[in-house]
C-alpha cells in the first residue's frame, strides 16, 4: 500500500504530541489551525488507527499514539542528524537526548559528563531521569529513555550492558566523626554507630543484604531513605554514617563529608552504560554514550569498553 502522508505530517504529529494543544502545535509549525488539524487526520486516515484523543481543552495520545511518537521522534531526530553530518555542521546539532540514571551516579559523575558534551554541543538539550535501577532499566527498555547508566542489566536478554567501572562501598561520616581518621573500617565497627541506608526498595540494598548475609555484626539501620543522595543529607547533618558506593562521594576536599574503605567483607558493584539490543541510537545519544565511554568515573577500576552479555 503507498504511503498517504509525508514529512510534514509527521513533524505536526510529534509537534501536537509534545505541547499536547493544537493552538499551540499549529504556531510551532507555523500553520493555520485547521490546516494544523487535516495534516494530522490525514496521518491518521493514512495509519488506520487514533493517534489522539481531542476534546475542548486537552489533548491526549492513545496507547497507539504514545508508541508511535516514540518512533517518529527517533526518526526525525536520525534523520535530522543524517543531514547535518551531510552538511559538514554536526557541532550545530539540535535536538534531545533522554539519559536515565541511578541518582548516586549523577552528583559526581553523570553532570561532569554532561558538562563536557554540552561544551562541544551546545544546542543539544540533555534530559536525566533519576530513579532507581529497575525504573532505570524499564526505562530504556521501554524507549522511554535512549539509554541508561546503572548497576543493573547485564542479566537481560533485550539489553546490552557495556561496563565502565568496578566501584566498592564505604563508609561515609562526617569530618568530626570517630571515624573519620580511620584508614579502613570494617562493617562490624561501622554497626557500632548510628546507621543509616536505602531501603528494601532500592537496588542498593538488596545487592547489600546479599553481599552481607550471615557477615556477624552487620549494621542496623536507625534511619532509612530511598536514595543514596539523601542518605549524604542526613549523614551531613550529623544523624549517623553510612555505606554508600564510592561514586556518590564528594572529592577529599569536601568540607564535610568523608570517605573510609569497607572491609570484612569487600563489597562492589559494576557500573555501566545499558541501551535496548539491536536498536541504534540517534547521532546525538551516540554522542553522549561515547563520552560517557570515554570518561570514566574517578576512584575506581575501569572496565573493559566493549558490549557483553551475562548470564
Amino acid at each position: 500500500m503507498a504511503i498517504q502522508f509525508d514529512l510534514n505530517d509527521l513533524q505536526a504529529f510529534r509537534t501536537v504530541a509534545e505541547l499536547q494543544n493544537f493552538r499551540r502545535a499549529a504556531e510551532a509549525v507555523h500553520i493555520s489551525q485547521p490546516a494544523f488539524s487535516r495534516r494530522i487526520e490525514k496521518l491518521e486516515q493514512a495509519l488506520g488507527v487514533r493517534l489522539l484523543e481531542r476534546t475542548t481543552r486537552k489533548v491526549t495520545l492513545t496507547a497507539v499514539g504514545r508508541e508511535f511518537a516514540r518512533s517518529v521522534a527517533q526518526w526525525l531526530d536520525e534523520l535530522d542528524g543524517t543531514l547535518l553530518a551531510l552538511r559538514g555542521i554536526a557541532p550545530t546539532r539540535m535536538g534531545e537526548v533522554t539519559v536515565a540514571c541511578v541518582p548516586s551516579t549523577v552528583y559526581y559523575y553523570l553532570s561532569q559528563v554532561i558538562r563536557r558534551y554540552r561544551e562541544t554541543y551546545p544546542k543539544i538539550r540533555v534530559r536525566v531521569l533519576d530513579a532507581g535501577a529497575n525504573e532505570v532499566l524499564a526505562a530504556v527498555a521501554g524507549g522511554q529513555a535512549d539509554f541508561g547508566l546503572n548497576f543493573i542489566g547485564s542479566q537481560e536478554p533485550e539489553i546490552d550492558f557495556q561496563p565502565l567501572v568496578e566501584e566498592r562501598f564505604v563508609a561515609a561520616c562526617r569530618r568530626d566523626h570517630p571515624l573519620a581518621r580511620r584508614r579502613r573500617v570494617t562493617w562490624r565497627e561501622l554497626g557500632e554507630h548510628e546507621f543509616i541506608t536505602v531501603s528494601k526498595e532500592s537496588g542498593n540494598r538488596l545487592l547489600l543484604d546479599q553481599a552481607l548475609a550471615g557477615v556477624p555484626g552487620r549494621p542496623e539501620a536507625v534511619y532509612e531513605a530511598q536514595h543514596v543522595t539523601t542518605l549524604l543529607g542526613l549523614v551531613e547533618a550529623g544523624l549517623g554514617v553510612a555505606a554508600v558506593p564510592s561514586m556518590a562521594m564528594p572529592g577529599r576536599d569536601h568540607p564535610l563529608l568523608v570517605s573510609i574503605p569497607l572491609e570484612e567483607p569487600t563489597v562492589t558493584r559494576h557500573v555501566g552504560l545499558i541501551r535496548r539490543r539491536g536498536r541504534a541510537l540517534t547521532p546525538a545519544a551516540q554522542q553522549l554514550f561515547d563520552f560517557f565511554a570515554d570518561i570514566p568515573p574517578t576512584g575506581a577500576a575501569p572496565k573493559p569498553k566493549r558490549a557483553r552479555r551475562s548470564g
